[in-house]
């Protein structure tokens, strides 16, 4: 079976999904998704009356970027596994040594993510799963390339793992006949085969993608013929085709998006704004009506500037009102509900409009709308980090960048997504815990009962931090009060040298204190 006949059977269980995605798109961002078979490029396409979707949906996927992959710090740690010592430990010193190497490793990788344009990819995927809850993401050894749900179709066994993609793009038949000279009777009889589509200059490149034991080969074909040099292969943990999903259903190959769980509010909130739009059209139009009794003739009024005298009665002349206000003030209330609805699901920040909001609050707001994604950050760990990590270490070890890992010592470790935001409800827990216990007990109950080395380690932890080195441990704490405490002896005892001098010069007593003499001096012989 060809790549193309396998993509048409397998669309059929894809159809659903597009057609929800789509509905959602046309809300939010109606760029965005397509319908398969709709290749114009110059289509008009129909705004929404409203723009909340569309800024829910760019701010999600900019917090759900920006958490996966931060600016700042690094999204992964490079560790010794501990379970392949076989119970022998490590030396603090050499552990130093490695993870000052490892944190080297990982300046690198980031490095190499800045330097490229993978975080303007995953946003624009994030913006997909958000909307149609599926998006694939293909790493090439230089760059990211997305489909989007209406180019590829995918296959799921039981589980939920992939067996089989089959991606679809169109490209230029010149191009085809350029780099493969043997296809050029193939595009001459597809040309007459599209001829009076407006497509007869284009044509459908397929990737097969299948699993095969533990890896995964693809190839790509055209016309049904398998393309030269298009084969590839790669093992599972290093497999450069990532399906993401948003929401996984249990025996469905494709995910859900979060604008489809809040489609109701979105279409109530469109046509609600529909109607306030053409209402106020409507009462912002401006008529006047002439009694046909009235002296002021219709073209006296109508040729009037403003400020004109007018011969004629007030009575006879009146404006068209709509006497919708309260109407319109029911619908305008309901659009407020449902702004504020659409904006705690999309995770967009409604600060308190008053003089006493602090930032305790905003702070307290904001980590209760991210705890709100728990599970979507842990479901993206492990389809997107795990295995976009896995892939860039592959590809920069054997591009020499970094030297390579033995993977039985070394384990990468994500400490971004779910991990970064239990980290912050473990800081955020244990400085409330220190805040009770100075409220109720006083202050100096902290000095009696909290250990402050185990209150930095654990604020470390919650920050990302590793300690090693860093944070001076009791000894050595307890040592440079001891080296403390001496030197302020030794300066007493001066301090108080220097004031028995100064006594005995008042009193007339200029004899200086001797030094005791030394064991050589007292045996030698005096001197007659």
């Amino acid at each position: 079976m060809t790549a193309q006949a396998r993509y048409e059977a397998l669309s059929s269980d894809r159809n659903q999904f597009l057609q929800s995605a789509i509905d959602a798109s046309k809300l939010t961002l109606p760029y965005l998704i397509k319908q398969d078979e709709d290749n114009s490029s110059h289509k008009t396409l129909l705004n929404p009356y409203q723009s909340v979707g569309a800024k829910g949906v760019v701010t999600l996927a900019s917090k759900l970027m920006l958490a996966l992959l931060p600016v700042q710090t690094s999204f992964f740690k490079l560790q010794v596994d501990e379970t392949s010592l076989i119970g022998e430990g490590l030396d603090p010193k050499v552990r130093s040594d490695l993870d000052l190497s490892f944190s080297k490793i990982e300046r690198t990788m980031m490095e190499s993510i800045a330097a490229s344009d993978d975080r303007v990819t995953v946003h624009q995927a994030l913006k997909h799963l958000v909307i149609a809850g599926n998006a694939l993401i293909y790493m090439a050894k230089d760059k990211l390339k997305l489909y989007p749900l209406n180019r590829y179709v995918v296959d799921r066994d039981g589980l939920g793992n992939v067996i089989e993609i089959v991606t679809k793009e169109r490209i230029s038949k010149k191009l085809v006949e350029e780099m493969f000279p043997q296809l050029k009777s193939m595009v001459v009889d597809s040309e007459e085969s599209y001829a009076g589509t407006g497509q007869n200059n284009q044509c459908d490149v397929y990737t097969h993608i299948k699993r095969d034991n533990n890896r995964f080969i693809w190839h790509q074909e055209v016309y049904g013929k398998i393309i030269p040099k298009s084969q590839g292969k790669a093992p599972l943990d290093t497999n450069p085709w990532l399906p993401l999903r948003f929401n996984t259903v249990d025996n469905e190959a494709y995910g859900r998006g979060r604008v489809e769980e809040f489609i109701g509010d979105l279409k109530s909130l469109d046509a609600l704004s529909q109607a306030i739009i053409e209402g106020s059209a409507a009462a912002a139009k401006v008529v006047f009506t002439v009694s046909p009794s009235s002296t002021t003739k219709p073209s006296t009024l109508a040729k009037a500037g403003n400020g004109a005298i007018v011969q004629g009665r007030p009575d006879d002349i009146g404006v068209v009102q709509v006497g919708k206000t309260a109407d319109f003030n029911t619908a305008y209330q309901m659009i407020q509900s449902l702004e504020r609805r659409i904006a705690e699901a999309f995770l967009i920040l409604n600060v308190r409009n008053s003089e006493r909001t602090t930032a305790e609050e905003v702070r307290m707001t904001q980590m209760e709308l991210e705890q709100q994604l728990g599970g979507l950050f842990s479901l993206l760990t492990v389809d997107f980090l795990v295995p976009y990590l896995n892939r860039k270490l592959s590809v920069a070890q054997k591009a020499g960048e970094i030297p390579r890992l033995p993977s039985h010592l070394v384990k990468p470790t994500i400490v971004a997504g779910v991990n970064a935001l239990g980290r912050g409800q473990d800081r955020e827990s244990l400085a409330m815990f220190m805040q009770t216990i100075a409220a109720t007990m006083g202050p100096e109950a902290i000095v009696k009962y909290i250990n402050p080395e185990e209150v930095v380690k654990r604020l470390a932890t919650s920050q990302g931090i590793d300690v090693l080195n860093l944070v001076r441990t009791s000894d050595e704490v307890q040592g440079e009060q001891q080296a403390s405490q001496e030197q302020q002896e030794q300066l007493e005892l001066t301090k108080q040298a220097s004031k028995f001098a100064q006594v005995s010069q008042a009193q007339g007593q200029p004899d200086q204190p001797q030094t005791p003499a030394t064991p050589q001096q007292i045996n030698q012989p005096t001197q007659e």
